[in-house]
This record gives C-alpha cells, sequence and structure tokens, in this order.
C-alpha cells in the first residue's frame, strides 16, 4: 500500500560553486558551497520505497507519522505559580539575574501558532507559516503559551519571559484542528533554518499508538501493524537525526541552531506500580536536547511525576504561568512548560556568545548543557530522569 513519506534528498552543488563563490539556498553568498538537502513528502509504495533508496540523491526516508501535542495540565501539588512578580521558573533558571535579554537571537517556536495579538508579544516580529491548513493564529493556546515563557513581554507586571530582549519569532503551526504529522516538523525545522532561528523549541512528540490505531483502522490486524507502527517509528527516529545533523553542519554556511524538544508527560511515578516512559521523538533522536520537566519538592526540585526520562537537561515545568489564548495569563503543566525555559535560556547564551564573539554550534551546546547545576535539585533525583541539572541563564 502507498503511504506518505517524509524523504530527505541531497542537492548537489553546482560545478561552478567553488570555494569563495558558493550561494546557500536562499541565495546568501558563503565561503564554500555547503551539501544542500531537501525535505519532501513522497506519496511511496513498498517497491518504489526500496528503489528511492537506490536513487544517488537518496539520503533518508520515514512514514509521515502522526504527531500529538505533549498535553499541558494541572498537577495537585503545584507551587505558587508567581513570585515576587515573576513566574517562578524565570529565578530557578537565573533569568531574573542575567544581564542577557536575547537581543539579536532569532526564535523559532513549532506548536499550534501564536495569538499574535496578545500583550505578551508587543513589538516582537512574529513571522508565521501554517503547515496544517488551517491558518494563522492559535485555536488550542499551546503555542501562545510556550511562545511567552520564551520571550513574553511582562503581562499586568507580572514576568513570563525568559529571554525579553527577542524581537524577532519564526512561529510554524505545525499542528492544527486534525494534529499534525511528523512531514509537518521536519519541513517547519528546514523553513526555520532557512530564515534564521538560532533556537528551535519544539513541545511535541511522535504518536506511536495513534499510528498503530490508524494502521488497524485500514484493515491490519493488531500484529502487523504494530510492526509497521514499530519500524515506521524507528525510521522518524534516523530521519530527525539526520536533520539534526543536518542543521549542525549548515551552521558553518548559515548560523548555529540548537533544537530543544520536550521529552513527553507519559510517565507515572505516582502510580501504583510507578513507571517511567522514556522519550519519543523528536526529543530522544541525537542532535536534539531533550527537556524533563521539574517541581518543587521539600528537598529541593524534583523531576515531576509526569516526565518522561533518557533527557539530556531540565527545567521548571510545574504551575507555569504565561501567556493565555484570548488574554491574560494562565498556569500550566507539563515538559511542554519546561521546554521553553530552555529554549529562552539557549537565546540568552546565543546573545553571549555572539557578544564573546565565539559563536559556534558546538560552543553554543556546549554552554547550554554545562550550564546546567545539581545543587538545587533533590539529592535523590536520578540523571536519567533530570540530566545534566536544571538549566542556567549566563551570569556575565
Amino acid at each position: 500500500m502507498a503511504r506518505k513519506y517524509v524523504v530527505l534528498r541531497s542537492l548537489r552543488a553546482p560545478a561552478d560553486l567553488t570555494r569563495g563563490a558558493g550561494l546557500s539556498p536562499s541565495g546568501v553568498a558563503v565561503g564554500t558551497a555547503p551539501p544542500l538537502t531537501s525535505v519532501g513528502v513522497e506519496v511511496l509504495d513498498p517497491r518504489s520505497a526500496a528503489r528511492a533508496r537506490t536513487e544517488p540523491d537518496f539520503e533518508c526516508a520515514a512514514p509521515s507519522m502522526p504527531l500529538k501535542l505533549i498535553a499541558p495540565f494541572q498537577a495537585a501539588d503545584a507551587p505558587a505559580p508567581v513570585v515576587n512578580g515573576m513566574a517562578w521558573g524565570i529565578r530557578a533558571v537565573g533569568a531574573d539575574s542575567s544581564p542577557f535579554d536575547g537581543s539579536g537571537v532569532v526564535v523559532a517556536v513549532l506548536d499550534t501558532g501564536i495569538d499574535a495579538t496578545h500583550p505578551a508579544f508587543a513589538g516582537v516580529e512574529l513571522v508565521q507559516k501554517d503547515f496544517t491548513g488551517d491558518g494563522n493564529g492559535d485555536e488550542n493556546g499551546h503555542g501562545t503559551h510556550c511562545a511567552g515563557t520564551i520571550f513574553g513581554r511582562d503581562v499586568n507586571g507580572t514576568r513570563i519571559g525568559v529571554a525579553r530582549g527577542v524581537t524577532k519569532a519564526l512561529i510554524g503551526k505545525v499542528i492544527g484542528r486534525n494534529g499534525g504529522a511528523s512531514e509537518h516538523i521536519a519541513s517547519a525545522i528546514q523553513w526555520a533554518i532557512e530564515n534564521g532561528a538560532n533556537v528551535i523549541s519544539m513541545s511535541l512528540g511522535i504518536d506511536f499508538p495513534g499510528y498503530q490505531a490508524a494502521l488497524q483502522a485500514e484493515g491490519l490486524k493488531a500484529e502487523p501493524a504494530t510492526s509497521i507502527a514499530l519500524e515506521g517509528y524507528r525510521l522518524n527516529v534516523q530521519l530527525f537525526d539526520r536533520l539534526a545533523g543536518l542543521v549542525s553542519a549548515m551552521a558553518v554556511f548559515r548560523q548555529p541552531c540548537l533544537l530543544v524538544a520536550a521529552s513527553g508527560n507519559e510517565s507515572g511515578r505516582d502510580q501504583v506500580p510507578a513507571f517511567a516512559i522514556a522519550a519519543s521523538p523528536p526529543a530522544v533522536s541525537e542532535g536534539f536536547i531533550a527537556v524533563a520537566a521539574l517541581q518543587e519538592g521539600t528537598g529541593g526540585h524534583r523531576v515531576a511525576t509526569f516526565s518522561n526520562t533518557g533527557v539530556a537537561i531540565s527545567a521548571p515545568g510545574v504551575a507555569v504561568v504565561s501567556a493565555q489564548a484570548g488574554g491574560g495569563l494562565v498556569a500550566f503543566s507539563g515538559t511542554s512548560m519546561a521546554t521553553p525555559h530552555v529554549a529562552g535560556v539557549a537565546a540568552l547564551w546565543a546573545q553571549k556568545l555572539k557578544a564573546d564573539g565565539s559563536f559556534g554550534v558546538r560552543q553554543f551546546t556546549t554552554n547550554v548543557l554545562a550550564s546546567a547545576v545539581r545543587t538545587p535539585l533533590d539529592p535523590a533525583s536520578e540523571v536519567d530522569a533530570v540530566g545534566a541539572g536544571i538549566v542556567q541563564a549566563p551570569q556575565h
């Protein structure tokens, strides 16, 4: 049966693009013509998929799998959401005392869109692109909340944004009324890179159960549907691995960019028996920074009961106050709320590294990950659950 595949293909640079005379895909002059790669969607049956893999420009292909929001919720033991006029996570990541505000850094938020009329985004150039067919805007509110935590201005005297100096943001709507798919996120990553993103924030994940159920709805029995879904999952992990590698390689010709993604909310540390689920794509893929959610506890910040494992770093993710679509503020909990804290802090590090003249992809990644500290965490925190620790903003 023919299915939609997300296909990465190499676009070989023309022979006349030599050192000193290269052009990026957008026509920007570069020192050396880079290997170019396109993200496309092709309908392939098993035979044509096998044939495509033998073509010289073929890089990688994966079936387009459904995406789902890493949906927020309210935790019963949430801390006070606002302390001394700011969302509690602002101080927890050190953004309140940082001399940096994200000025000159371009941030991309790939989510449900944004409420561009919200006062939190006054003065920010919002470049919107809809990948779902629903049109721009945010009917869900998830993307608006996440964007507010990254770069939102103060609302009614309450600070919600980590990087309040960001003046340009790329808003890719990849999940709409009918959900989304991995083809949307792959295309949106390429779009964000081509439009200058230094940080890409993604609070979403591949919906494996949804894909398996869709295959069964087509008439497949549970066993083959599960097998096909597992292979699709594997290929999507590989797809995002390759995309991340492309983003890193293109930093020489375009700009360094950090890919930040939520680990997911499927764990049940408060259940009997307790269990923890591993992060899903794209967060689990090589080259992405997978983020865990933290909440306050008696012994210090601890991993939220719902937060998935296998992460690189962690951030506040319980009772996070940010912009509400339609106006005002609202508190949500989830790794979706932790991820924009890391994205915002990354914007502060990007500003600092630019000022220092050391803004390279390796330095960028290293500084963000190395900023994490474990001292505010509960001593019982496991590395697999919180990664290197809670992300911290640069202080000088």
